[in-house]
Parts: C-alpha cells; sequence; structure tokens
C-alpha cells in the first residue's frame, strides 16, 4: 500500500490527521485540521474526499463525527503501529514532550562532528518545534544513546526533526 504517491499537500494533511487522532482517540473535525495545516476547511474537505477515494481515510457521520485514518494510512505515511512500543524520552527545550515518542533516529556525517545531523521521526506532531530549540532524544532502550542538539529544520509531512547534534553520550559497556 506504500505505493500510493501523496502530493504534500494530501500528506501533511493525513500526517495531521493520524497526531490529532492519536492524541483524542476519536474522530478529527475537518476544523480541527484546518486550523493545524492553516489552510480553508473547504479545502480540508476537497482533500479528505481525494483520500477517502484512495482509501486512507474513513467519514464519521454526526454531530461527534469527523474523519478517522484507516489502517492504509498508516502504511501510506510508513508508520509503524506497534503493540507495545518502547519509550524513548524526548525533551524539548528542557521539558519533557509527554504526547511524542522518538520512533526512528537516523544519524548522518558521523565521521564528520561539526557536520553530524541526526533525523528524529516521531510519534506525535513536531508543529511545536522550531529552527533552534534543543532537543535531547533519549536514551535510547537498547544503547542507552542519549542525543542533544539544536533544531535545524522540521518536516511536518514526515514528523521529522533535523538536529544539529552537539552531544552523543552512551556509557561504556564493561
Amino acid at each position: 500500500m506504500s505505493s500510493i504517491e501523496l502530493t504534500d499537500s494530501q500528506k501533511k494533511i493525513l500526517q495531521e490527521l493520524v497526531d490529532l487522532y492519536r492524541e483524542s482517540e476519536s474522530a478529527v473535525k475537518g476544523e480541527a485540521i484546518a486550523d493545524m495545516v492553516d489552510r480553508n476547511p473547504g479545502t480540508i474537505r476537497n482533500q479528505m474526499q481525494s483520500l477517502k477515494a484512495l482509501q486512507l481515510v474513513e467519514g464519521v457521520p454526526g454531530p461527534k463525527g469527523g474523519y478517522k485514518p484507516t489502517a492504509n494510512a498508516y502504511s501510506a505515511l510508513d508508520i509503524q503501529e506497534m503493540d507495545e512500543p518502547e519509550s524513548v524520552p524526548l525533551s524539548h527545550n528542557g521539558d519533557i514532550v509527554e504526547t511524542a515518542n522518538v520512533q526512528e533516529i537516523e544519524l548522518h556525517s558521523v565521521h564528520h562532528p561539526e557536520k553530524c545531523r541526526a533525523e528524529i521521526h516521531i510519534q506525535g506532531s513536531v508543529r511545536d518545534f522550531h529552527e533552534g530549540d534543543t532537543v535531547t532524544v533519549g536514551p535510547t532502550p537498547k544503547s542507552s544513546l542519549a542525543i542533544t542538539g539544536k533544531v535545524d529544520g522540521v518536516v511536518d509531512t514526515d514528523n521529522t526533526i533535523i538536529l544539529d547534534t552537539r552531544t552523543m553520550e552512551a556509557p561504556a559497556e564493561d
């Protein structure tokens, strides 16, 4: 199912739907998505029709209705759902982020410390992260790796934070 090619706009809207759905565990109103992605509610309705046709969202009728992501949506966004994922802490400007969990860490240019970048893929929204913010990730469950850096960029369509790493620490094994 991940072979579906989504536009950046569709991907951003679908990602926001997934994030809001995870937070509330109930149908998400189009207006809530419109507010978060800074789009007109009519645009969201039109995009939702396209996403419904692709079987990525389902409409929920009624006063408490809205939209819910389907299993295909998670696949199209390449989000892996795990029954009991290990928690990897994320701290933003010194405060633990309760609504997000680190899914994946990709390290780039580790051999060149001045240019080392880390892509932090999180489960949750990245909308509150901005360039220059301080982020600490970890310790990770297996290696106890902890990474601290400054936000160099945010990719909201993928819920990814790009860090200019300052420190990477893992306790040495005996």
